[in-house]
């Protein structure tokens, strides 16, 4: 946050909280934010246990989606970007991280993020959108063992893959509860 946005904010932070106090000017935010050093350690040594990977949508706002809101639907698509997150389960540590128009497939980003970290990965966990080929081999190549549920409709791939389990016990019980 900007240090003028700052002053405000805790400005209105001790009026809310009926705090008779105000925060510092500008400048001396500014030159005690010189003075402050902060370090990070993150976990960069060791294996990863378990990773998540998902996405989720990000509506982004420009002038076309303003002029909508004020006047009314006008015909145009709405623009979403994608945002791709890898988190270590026990740390709740973001390990990666990837933004991606909305026409790229969950898929196509997996081996982007397992690229950001050089640890070594034991399972990595997703959801049915990262059940392809491309994901599979990405993991493997890692090191780590897939723990992704299959897609409805799934089929065996080559013999042997440890993914044609899961697909058995779908194919056998009719859905992914009793995989899981």
């Amino acid at each position: 946050m900007p240090l003028r946005a700052l002053q405000g904010f805790i400005d209105s932070i001790f009026r809310l909280a009926h705090v008779p106090l105000s925060c510092p000017h500008y400048t001396c935010i500014s030159r005690r934010a010189k003075q402050v050093e902060v370090s990070f350690k993150t976990k960069t040594r060791g294996a990863i246990q378990h990773l998540a990977i998902d996405a989720t949508g990000l509506k982004v706002y420009g002038e076309g989606e303003w002029k909508v809101k004020k006047h009314g639907t006008d015909g145009k698509r709405r623009v979403w970007r994608k945002l791709h997150i890898a988190v270590d389960t026990s740390t709740h540590e973001i390990i990666a991280a990837e933004l991606s128009l909305s026409t790229v497939t969950d898929g196509e980003v997996l081996p982007n993020l397992l690229k950001q970290t050089r640890r070594s990965i034991l399972e990595v966990s997703s959801d049915g959108a990262y059940d392809t080929r491309l994901c599979h081999a990405a993991i493997k190549i890692k090191g780590a063992v897939a723990l992704t549920p299959q897609r409805e409709g799934a089929a065996f791939w080559e013999r042997g893959h440890p993914r044609n389990l899961a697909v058995g016990c779908q194919k056998l019980y009719g859905s992914n509860k009793y995989w899981k």
